[in-house]
């Protein structure tokens, strides 16, 4: 099953979109540069990190867990 964003996450606000994945709630500083990196991918058309910073930000938004490879990748994005 694929994650889901926006209205369709927060029909199930009890349940983390990824908690089979791992995940925990990112924190601000990992939402912070989810909305860099989002920016850099649109611009270098990397539709795989733009996916991956849209289920963080969103996890945020929703209160639930992001998964640990999103968050990885988010926070390496620039190295």
């Amino acid at each position: 099953m694929l994650p889901q964003f926006g209205t369709a996450a927060r029909k199930k606000p009890n349940k983390p979109l990824n908690a089979d994945l791992g995940g925990a709630k990112p924190d601000k500083a990992s939402v912070d540069a989810a909305w860099l990196v989002l920016e850099a991918a649109n611009d270098l058309g990397d539709h795989a990190a733009v996916e991956a910073c849209r289920r963080v930000i969103d996890a945020d938004l929703n209160g639930t867990a992001a998964g640990r490879p999103d968050l990885d990748l988010v926070l390496d994005y620039f190295r």
